[in-house]
């Protein structure tokens, strides 16, 4: 088992580490990716909206 003092010195050092910025492709790709989804399903006609759904449904239940 790890030593519990150790383990918390690493918790507390990984969260109170400062982040790294996001390069600006990151940046790119994140916001495009945020405007993607939206224009998507505004575009999906109800029945395609609900096929993805179901599809999405049994890959995820097993059905």
């Amino acid at each position: 088992m790890a030593d519990l003092n150790s383990m918390a010195f690493r918790v507390m050092q990984h969260a109170t580490e400062p982040r790294e910025k996001p390069t600006p492709a990151q940046v790119s790709g994140r916001n495009g990716g945020l405007k993607g989804g939206k224009a998507r399903a505004e575009k999906l006609t109800p029945e395609k909206r609900s096929e993805i759904a179901r599809k999405a449904a049994a890959a995820r239940w097993g059905h």
